[in-house]
């Protein structure tokens, strides 16, 4: 069989060679641009600092998103809050990826199972209509507790040292996944007009036998540096981060006895 030359010595086989190398280069590229911009920019392990990517190659156009219910445009990288993190910690070895050593208060510091992300928006997760979906209760039509199910509003909060922490006052709705997302907890020494601690439902354990609700992660006595909302009918992203990340970090910085390991 005779071979079939386009120009001079090249064929097809060897020019389909070159066009899929051509493919297969500019794809990479594509690829890589598009990381920088969507996926995990590059950014300061400790820090969070972005590092500059100015060549073509490796920095993609801006992309702009819009948003539902009038909030305008979303453009990822022009955002003012992703300024570098300021993170309250130690590395416990002198290189990079090693745990974090929490300085402080290590229940708001932000490391471990109490991380959060500082870059959350300030206002309420929001329903298909535009309204904020976790609120109290009594604020959303239509919800209540189903006969036979326990209500916990006047039970006592125990926290893990089985000291009480406070009363639960009421009961804040997922309206758009229609579950319980926190029980609102009065503190003993809070004045009246006080907003409530929001106890995350799944870090509690409600015991219907008892009448109580129990704290998985923290001792009484935090309760009261717990973050709290600023409105006492809704809850932002950020506060909502903060909130888990104060009881999740119960689980390890709670009490001295966790931190070191048992082995």
């Amino acid at each position: 069989m005779s071979q079939v030359f386009i120009v001079g010595g090249l064929d097809v086989a060897e020019l389909v060679f070159y066009l899929f190398f051509l493919f297969f280069l500019g794809l990479v590229i594509y690829l890589r641009r598009e990381d920088r911009r969507e996926g995990y920019p590059l950014e300061e392990e400790d820090t969070g600092r972005l590092l500059e990517t100015d060549s073509p190659l490796q920095r993609a156009p801006q992309k702009s998103f819009l948003l539902r219910h009038g909030k305008g445009l979303f453009v990822p990288e022009a955002r003012a809050n992703r300024d570098p993190q300021e993170i309250p910690g130690t590395r416990r070895s002198p290189w990079p990826g090693s745990p974090l050593e929490p300085v402080g208060d290590p229940l708001t510091a932000g490391v471990g199972p109490g991380a959060f992300q500082a870059a959350r928006d300030d206002e309420p997760e929001t329903d298909r209509e535009g309204r904020p979906k976790i609120v109290p209760l009594g604020l959303a039509p239509g919800f209540r507790i189903v006969e036979g199910e326990p209500d916990p509003r006047g039970w006592p909060v125990y926290g893990t040292d089985g000291k009480v922490a406070g009363t639960v006052s009421d009961i804040w709705v997922d309206t758009a996944d229609h579950l319980v997302r926190y029980l609102a907890v009065r503190l003993p020494d809070d004045p009246a007009d006080a907003l409530p601690v929001l106890l995350p439902i799944t870090m509690a354990t409600v015991r219907r036998d008892r009448g109580v609700v129990e704290s998985d992660s923290l001792p009484a006595a935090a309760f009261a540096r717990a973050p709290r909302p600023k409105s006492p009918t809704q809850v932002t992203r950020r506060e909502e981060d903060r909130i888990t990340g104060f009881f999740g970090a119960g689980y390890l910085y709670g009490s001295p006895e966790k931190v070191e390991p048992w082995l």
